[in-house]
């Protein structure tokens, strides 16, 4: 007698085994608190950047929304519970954009794509969440005096770096604006029907739940560079690693360095309707 799924649980592939452990799923079913990890270095660069290349990243549903900036951001954490005490790093491009559905609105940056150095991180993500997840190389933050930085690369093909210098504690609030939460857009195909999708909406990754706690909080000045990439450098996702490339930088807005502890294991991610 083949097995049976059972309700209210969560389930990836393979599904053979029972319900699937995870960063929302821990043995037992137990969810993780992440008050006192992970812990954190967040390294990040802001330019000013042509709109009109920007809109042309924004799926079905979104516009861009107030001034066209693009961030850049590195998080490389530590210590992960539902990891067992590892840890993985990430790399992530948003512009601020807003989603307009058939019966909700919202506002936040747009996350493209977000590389990570791990596959259970991004097959979770991925599936469960939404999230644009890929792999790639990522290295720990050299920092230096008041200076960090960092690359990412695929199979020995670096195709970023970034830098922040001059860092300083921060004196002034950082600027925020109002926000929604991050915004996403899934899609999975339809095995067999190449070009229909099997799931295809805008997700989004609501403000004030996470647990972080900031514990120094640095900025200074911020500089990055693509390096442009052939098919035969990057096979799967050359056009992205391009696409930046091409956008134009008017002005670099300032980079920081932040190290914190906590997070959340974002279970509160939900469909935009």
């Amino acid at each position: 007698m083949s097995y049976t799924f059972k309700p209210g649980q969560m389930y990836r592939m393979p599904t053979h085994f029972g319900p699937s452990t995870g960063p929302r799923r821990g043995p037992e079913g137990r969810t993780f608190l992440c008050k006192d990890n992970p812990k954190s270095t967040a390294i990040q660069v802001s330019f000013l950047s042509n709109g009109k290349q920007l809109e042309a990243l924004l799926p079905p549903g979104f516009k861009l929304h107030g001034d066209p900036v693009v961030t850049v951001f590195g998080v490389y954490m530590k210590e992960i519970e539902w990891l067992a005490g590892r840890g993985y790093n990430v790399l992530g491009v948003t512009i601020p954009a807003k989603f307009t559905g058939d019966k909700e609105t919202a506002v936040g940056p747009f996350l493209t794509v977000l590389w990570e150095n791990l596959a259970d991180p991004i097959i979770t993500g991925r599936e469960e969440l939404g999230f644009s997840k890929i792999y790639c190389e990522l290295p720990e933050i050299s920092v230096l005096r008041d200076s960090a930085s960092s690359q990412a690369s695929w199979l020995g093909f670096k195709f970023l770096d970034i830098n922040v210098s001059n860092l300083k504690p921060r004196t002034e609030p950082s600027p925020s604006a109002e926000v929604d939460g991050q915004l996403h857009y899934k899609y999975m195909p339809r095995t067999g029907e190449w070009g229909t999708a099997d799931s295809q909406y805008a997700v989004i990754t609501p403000t004030g739940k996470s647990n972080a706690v900031v514990q120094e909080d640095l900025v200074g000045d911020g500089s990055l560079c693509w390096t442009p990439a052939r098919w035969e450098d990057l096979p799967t996702f050359y056009q992205a690693v391009n696409a930046f490339a091409d956008l134009e930088i008017k002005e670099f807005l300032g980079g920081s360095l932040t190290r914190s502890v906590g997070g959340s294991d974002i279970s509160e991610q939900r469909i935009l309707y």
